[in-house]
C-alpha cells in the first residue's frame, strides 16, 4: 500500500501554527514512506472562501518547503457529493429533517436540563409524507442528516491515541447538507478521502468525535476507513490555548526573522519523545518521524524557544542558502565571520555595515592614548598573517595592558560594539586602512 496523506485547509483565512504543524506531519509521513502528499482546498463555503487565501496557503506551504504532489478543490467536486448523497438516500442512510436552529437549540436545552446528553432525537424519522409536504408548503426546506447505525459499535486503532470506542447511540446523526444546499465538512471529506486514495488522515484531537461519525460514512459509501492519527493540540507557553497562537501565521513569523527550517524542526517534534534539534534540511526529520513517539499531553509551543532554535539554525546555514538575502557584495568570508553571532539572517546587514562601513566610536578619556598607540601598532604589523594576534602581542609589550583593559577598547573602536564575533576573524575583513582610521590613526 502506497501511503497517501492530505492537508485540507479551508481558504477562509491564513494558516496559523496549528495548521502548519498538521501540514508538516502529513508531509513527513508521506515522504518517509515514499508516498504522496495532497493539498485539498476545502472551499465549499462559497461566501467565506477567497482566492487570495488560496494563494496565501500555497505560498506558505512553499515557504515551509512542503510541495504538494497533487492539489484538489472541493468546489470542483460538487457533482460527486450530489451523487454520493443520492446513493445514501437510496440506501436509507440519510434522511431529511426540518427543525429550525431555534427548535434544535430548545431541544438541547431541555435535554441538558433533564441531565441527558444533547443527542438529536430523530424526530424527523417519524414524519409522514403528508407531514413533510405540509412543512415544505410552509416554506421549510430540509437539511439532511446521516443516519448512524446504532447496532454497529464504532472503533478504530488510532496511531496516536490507541484503541478508540464510541457508542453510536450516544451521538447525534450529523447534518451533512444544509437547508440552502451547502455542504458541511464530514461527508465531502470522507468521499474525497476514498476517491483520492488517502490512506492516512493526520489531524488534531479535536476531530476525534468527527472521526467516529466518518467511520460509519466510509462503511456506508462502501470503502474501508483510512488509518487515523489524532495529535494533541498546541498550547502556548503559559500552558493554555493562546489567542496569539491561534492567529500566529507565516507572515508574522517571517517578520520576526524565523527561518522555515526552524519552524519545521520545531513543529515536527514538539509533543513527541524526540528532541527538538536544529536541522537545516528535513532529511533527519523524515527518517525519524513516527507516530509512536507522540504523546497525549498538549504540545507546548514557546516563541522564545523557537527564537533560540532559529539562532542555532542560522549558525548552520551555508552561504549559498542565504546569499540572496544578504547585502549586495557580502562575501562568504563576511558571512562565516558574523554568522555565529546572529539570531536572524537579517542581522547580517548590521555587521555588513560594521565590516565595510565606517564606525565612529568616541573612546573613553583614559583610552584615547592607548588607541593612538594601537593605531600605530596596526600600521606596523604584517596584515598578511594573523594581524589581530600581532596587534595584541605588540600592544601588550608596549602598554602593559592585558585582559579587558586591552580587548574592550579595541573592540569598541573597531566595531562600535561591546561584543560580537571573534576579532581575529573580523580584523582582516575590516582591512588595514579602515582599522587604522577607526583606532584614531
Amino acid at each position: 500500500m502506497r501511503v497517501v496523506t492530505r492537508f485540507a485547509p479551508a481558504p477562509t483565512g491564513r494558516l496559523h501554527v496549528g495548521n502548519m504543524r498538521t501540514a508538516i506531519h502529513n508531509w513527513l509521513w508521506a515522504k518517509k514512506h515514499g508516498g504522496r502528499f495532497i493539498l485539498r482546498l476545502d472551499d465549499t463555503d462559497r461566501e467565506r472562501s477567497r482566492e487570495d487565501h488560496v494563494e496565501a496557503i500555497r505560498a506558505d506551504l512553499a515557504w515551509l518547503g512542503l510541495a504538494p504532489d497533487e492539489e484538489h478543490r472541493q468546489s470542483a467536486r460538487f457533482d460527486r457529493y450530489d451523487a454520493a448523497l443520492e446513493r445514501l438516500k437510496a440506501a436509507g442512510r440519510v434522511y431529511p429533517a426540518y427543525e429550525t436552529a431555534q427548535e434544535l437549540d430548545l431541544k438541547r436545552k431541555v435535554q441538558l436540563g433533564r441531565g441527558k446528553p444533547p443527542v438529536y432525537d430523530r424526530a424527523a424519522l417519524s414524519l409522514t409524507e403528508a407531514e413533510r409536504a405540509t412543512l415544505e408548503a410552509e416554506g421549510r426546506r430540509p437539511h439532511w442528516r446521516f443516519r448512524l447505525d446504532h447496532a454497529a459499535p464504532i472503533g478504530w486503532d488510532d496511531l496516536v491515541r490507541g484503541p478508540q470506542h464510541f457508542d453510536p447511540a450516544l451521538l447525534s446523526d450529523p447534518v451533512v447538507r444544509r437547508e440552502d444546499g451547502s455542504w458541511l465538512y464530514m461527508l465531502p471529506s470522507a468521499l474525497d478521502d476514498i476517491e483520492l486514495g488517502v490512506t492516512h488522515v493526520v489531524r488534531g484531537e479535536d476531530h476525534v468525535a468527527n472521526t467516529a461519525l466518518q467511520v460509519q460514512m466510509f462503511e456506508a459509501l462502501g470503502a474501508p476507513a483510512p488509518a487515523f492519527a489524532h495529535e494533541a493540540l498546541l498550547v502556548g507557553a503559559e500552558g493554555k490555548l493562546s489567542k496569539r497562537l491561534g492567529s500566529l501565521g507565516v507572515e508574522a513569523l517571517r517578520a520576526e526573522g524565523i527561518e522555515p527550517a526552524a519552524l519545521v524542526a520545531k513543529l515536527a517534534r514538539i509533543g513527541t519523545s524526540l528532541p527538538v534539534e536544529p536541522f537545516v534540511e528535513p532529511g533527519p526529520l523524515i527518517e525519524t518521524f513516527d507516530f509512536a513517539t507522540f504523546g497525549r499531553a498538549p504540545a507546548r509551543f514557546d516563541l522564545a524557544e523557537l527564537a533560540g532554535l532559529n539562532a542555532r539554525i542560522v549558525h548552520l546555514l551555508p552561504y549559498e542558502k542565504v546569499r540572496a538575502r544578504l547585502p549586495e557584495g557580502m562575501s562568504e568570508a563576511d558571512w562565516l565571520a558574523v554568522r555565529p553571532n546572529l539570531r536572524t539572517v537579517a542581522e547580517a546587514a548590521e555587521w555588513w555595515d560594521i565590516l565595510h562601513g565606517h564606525v565612529a566610536a568616541p573612546p573613553a578619556a583614559d583610552d584615547a592614548g592607548f588607541l593612538r598607540e594601537a593605531a600605530a601598532a596596526a600600521a606596523a604589523v604584517d596584515w598578511s598573517a594573523d594581524p589581530w594576534r600581532q596587534l595584541v602581542d605588540l600592544l601588550k609589550a608596549r602598554t602593559g595592558r592585558t585582559g579587558k583593559a586591552l580587548f574592550h577598547p579595541l573592540r569598541g573602536a573597531l566595531t562600535g560594539r561591546d561584543s560580537g564575533p571573534e576579532m581575529a576573524v573580523l580584523l582582516p575583513l575590516i582591512g588595514r586602512e579602515e582599522a587604522i582610521a577607526r583606532l584614531g590613526g
